[in-house]
């Protein structure tokens, strides 16, 4: 699906689904405390859910509601001065994959935690999603995938470096206990990252510029973008794409993927994984199966208890799908 600023309004005539946008920009940014009263109401207003994050580096969210409500809202971002170029990537989906919608301001929107990398006074080089195959084909460029290794897990680029991380904040110290020590590698080396938007990737390449690495790009847009501008045969992406949100993970044509999600330690779960004797709905999974302990099992059985009677009568509950 290659949805254009310009082509938001086909949605007018297909109220049948939902749209979820993700979306962020490195731009300074004041009066914070303002701009998350005004956005929370606007969003409330118009029955959007989501989450958006606000820091004095930018704007990150991913939101969903309806066609109507979501381009109401970016023709709002549009018309203030900060926000007149934000580059959005659109999904659909049969319900809101969200249980509410909340605004918070944060001291980062994506967290490194590395104090002096600013993607506002430096990144790297862009990369357009068709200019994409033609650079992590060349054999001389390092690829990067910068994301988590469950998300790594389910999908990634060919002969993509994993860097194994739990979170974002990890990975300045990989770069400098591996990628430094990688004899192939130097601050003259091509490298290339991505992300599932674009946002990790993007102050991935602030972080290797401080380094002194000389030649790094990354995906503009990220995975969701690529896939929303290739398809077929062009599209070299291999497997699903995480997301967080209630779809759990997405297919290359960007409609919901085959992936579940453990409500004990949130991580993707396969068919396999389900089929597992080690899997028990709601309490654990292949992937987590006797690291809790017992004050934490009884949480986790008492709250699939409560989805299972909300089920039963026919109530929306937290552990759900908002329809």
């Amino acid at each position: 699906m290659n949805i254009s600023r310009e082509k938001e309004n086909v949605y007018k005539s297909k109220e049948e689904k939902y749209i979820v946008a993700a979306f962020y920009k490195f731009v300074p940014l004041k009066n914070l405390r303002e701009l998350k009263s005004c956005l929370y109401d606007l969003c409330k207003n118009l029955d959007i859910f989501g989450t958006i994050l606000l820091a004095p580096e930018g704007i990150n969210g991913t939101i969903a509601g309806t066609q109507t409500s979501i381009k109401n809202i970016f023709n709002w971002l549009r018309k203030q001065s900060t926000f007149c170029d934000l580059e959005v990537k659109y999904s659909e989906d049969i319900s809101i994959p969200f249980h509410r919608l909340k605004v918070r301001l944060k001291k980062e929107i994506v967290t490194m935690g590395k104090r002096g990398v600013n993607p506002n006074a430096m990144v790297g080089t862009y990369v357009q999603p068709k200019d994409w195959n033609s650079l992590i084909k060349n054999e001389n460029t390092v690829i990067i995938d910068t994301r988590n290794h469950y998300e790594v897990e389910i999908g990634t680029f060919n002969n993509a470096l994993n860097p194994k991380t739990n979170s974002f904040r990890e990975f300045p110290a990989w770069v400098t206990n591996t990628l430094e020590k990688m004899p192939n590698i130097n601050k003259k080396s091509r490298i290339a990252m991505f992300c599932t938007g674009g946002i990790r990737c993007e102050k991935a390449t602030s972080f290797l510029k401080e380094q002194g690495y000389q030649n790094v790009f990354h995906l503009e847009g990220g995975i969701l973008k690529y896939c929303e501008e290739l398809t077929g045969k062009e599209n070299l992406w291999k497997g699903e794409c995480f997301v967080f949100d209630n779809r759990v993970s997405l297919k290359k044509n960007l409609e919901p993927g085959e992936y579940s999600m453990c409500h004990a330690c949130r991580m993707p779960l396969a068919n396999t994984d389900l089929a597992s004797e080690k899997y028990s709905p709601g309490l654990h999974c292949p992937k987590c199966y006797g690291t809790h302990s017992k004050k934490q099992a009884k949480r986790f059985r008492d709250r699939q208890k409560q989805m299972e009677l909300s089920d039963l009568r026919g109530e929306k509950h937290l552990g759900g799908r908002v329809k």
